[in-house]
Parts: C-alpha cells; structure tokens; sequence
C-alpha cells in the first residue's frame, strides 16, 4: 500500500501529558485526562488512568469499595492481574491480556485489587508478562448518554483468546478490542449509540499506521511505549504517557514511527455533546440527579438492579 495523501490527514487538536498520582487506597498510577475541563475535548471518553509498578507495594492497596452510575468502565491488564468483586457476590479476575467492559449504568458498588501473578499457579505462570511483581494496566471510562444512564448494570469479560489481532502488511500488529480494521471486527462493539473503536497497536521501527475513524468521532491516540509521529504535515511526536486528540477535520489518522518502536491505544468513539455533573466516580447530567445517587448512597439504595446482566 503506496503513501496516501497528507491533504485528508488529521492534526493534532489537543495533547495530554500524563500526571503521576495517587488513588484507591494508594495505588501509583498515571492521570492522562479526567476532569470536568477535558470532558469536553474528549467526550465521550471522561477518564484515561495508566497504573501500575514494578514494586507491588505500590499497588496492592488497590482500588477497595466505591460506587459507580453513569459511566461504563473498562479495565485492560497488560501485566500482572486484577480481582473484581461487587456488593451482591459476583467476582472475577483480569489476568495480562484480558479485559473488563463494565456498564455501572444505574449503579454498582464493588472493589479492583490488583496483584501480581502467581508463579505458583500453572495457568497463571503461562500469562506471565515481564517482572512476575509488576503489574500495568489502563482504566478508561466513557460517558453514557442521558437516555441510559440509569441502564442495567452489565458485566463484560473480553479474554485474549477471543480478541483478533490484525497486521497491516506495514510493519503494525493491531488488537482489535472494540471496532472494526481491515475488515475485523473485536469481540464487542459498543452499544448506547457510541460506536466505540478501542485498539491496541504495535508498530515496528520505519512503519504506517492508518485508521479511518467514522465521520464526526473523536480520536485519542495514547502512547504506552516508544516514539512516532503524526498530525500529517504538522508532525507531533508522541511518546509513552502522551495522549492526542485528533481533529475532527480530516478522514484518517497517520502515525509513522522512526527507528523506535510505538505501542499505543487508539480511542475512538461518537461524542455526546450533553451537559454532565461529575461528583467522583459517578457521571450523570444534572446536579439533581447527583444529589439522588448520594441520597441512595446514604439509604443504602444505591444498587437498584441486584441482578447484573453478564455477557
């Protein structure tokens, strides 16, 4: 595939820079964007956390019991793993590869403890990545419209097994997680009219990555490892903790990468262009409709379906 024209390129419109901080009960991890502010550069996506450590005593406090309504969080471990649990019972593990789509909806109230992986254990010492100790992985959260935010809770368990991964023939291998590339689709695709594209794409050295995202969405592209470039004749370098948002001008994103390689997320996705009230981990659009979900909270009412879809 011959060098395609830089005239329907998209630019760069706003970059992130990751910011180290401390959340949960003390787990070490990277702020990429997340705030009422970057909302609205970024809707629907609300939230992009990288955390992780070599030193498990930096993670192993975890993310204990919290609410969530509004949002849909996913969860992807690239290193070590992650215990879920919710208030009516229902648990599960994320081991490196694997991921969790969850749609908190009208409410769900639960823990995410990170933990290295068990050498111990046969299956889990096969999914090793890297240090055993380390762990890494990525939270994104994304807006759910007005219309569903009050929605079923539902539990996603998305496993490397059933996730494709696509090469270009340009020196890209390519996760497709949610979305569709080269004519593959990932193992889901979205639902409340977002349309969401969530891909995992490495890049060798000297190589092209384009993708057409659909008309109107927005873009994010995240650097997790290496360098490369993109944004067309304006050329921005992206690195590992620097996050692009694309402009909604133009048909493809472009990336080309040096003599590095360049592991990145791609985040695509249809923006809601809605009003939202942000109090923690809950998102919804109105200040009113905040103040039922900390009422619920304080007449332990909060979880309103106990019986959470599961697909």
């Amino acid at each position: 595939m011959g060098k395609l024209s830089e005239d329907k390129v998209k630019t760069v419109d706003k970059i992130f820079i990751a910011n180290s901080t401390i959340d949960g009960a003390g787990v070490k991890l990277n702020r990429i964007f997340g705030s009422h502010l970057s909302s609205k550069i970024t809707d629907p996506f609300l939230l992009l956390d990288n955390f992780g450590s070599e030193n498990p005593e930096e993670y192993l406090a975890g993310f204990p019991w919290h609410p969530h309504r509004g949002i849909e969080t996913v969860t992807y471990m690239i290193q070590g793993k992650a215990y879920h649990e919710d208030s009516e019972g229902n648990k599960g593990i994320i081991l490196p590869n694997d991921l969790q789509w969850m749609t908190a909806g009208s409410g769900i109230f639960h823990q995410e403890m990170p933990k290295p992986i068990s050498i111990d254990d046969p299956e889990e010492k096969l999914r090793v990545v890297g240090n055993p100790k380390g762990l890494k992985g990525f939270q994104l959260w994304i807006n759910l419209p007005a219309s569903r935010k009050m929605t079923n809770p539902t539990y996603r368990s998305i496993v490397q097994k059933d996730t494709p991964v696509v090469e270009n023939g340009e020196g890209s291998k390519v996760k497709i997680i949610s979305g569709n590339y080269m004519k593959t689709e990932g193992p889901f695709q979205g639902g409340y009219g977002l349309n969401p594209a969530y891909m995992d794409v490495k890049m060798e050295p000297e190589s092209e990555f384009s993708y057409i995202p659909e008309k109107g969405h927005t873009s994010i592209i995240y650097g997790v490892e290496g360098k490369a470039t993109t944004g067309g004749t304006q050329r921005v370098q992206l690195k590992e903790g620097m996050a692009a948002v694309m402009s909604r001008e133009g048909e493809r994103i472009s990336i080309i990468t040096g003599y590095t390689n360049f592991r990145f997320l791609l985040m695509t996705g249809k923006p809601l262009n809605e009003d939202i009230y942000w109090y923690g981990p809950i998102v919804m659009n109105t200040e009113d409709e905040i103040k039922e979900a900390l009422l619920d909270l304080q007449n332990n009412k909060f979880v309103r379906q106990k019986n959470p879809i599961f697909q």
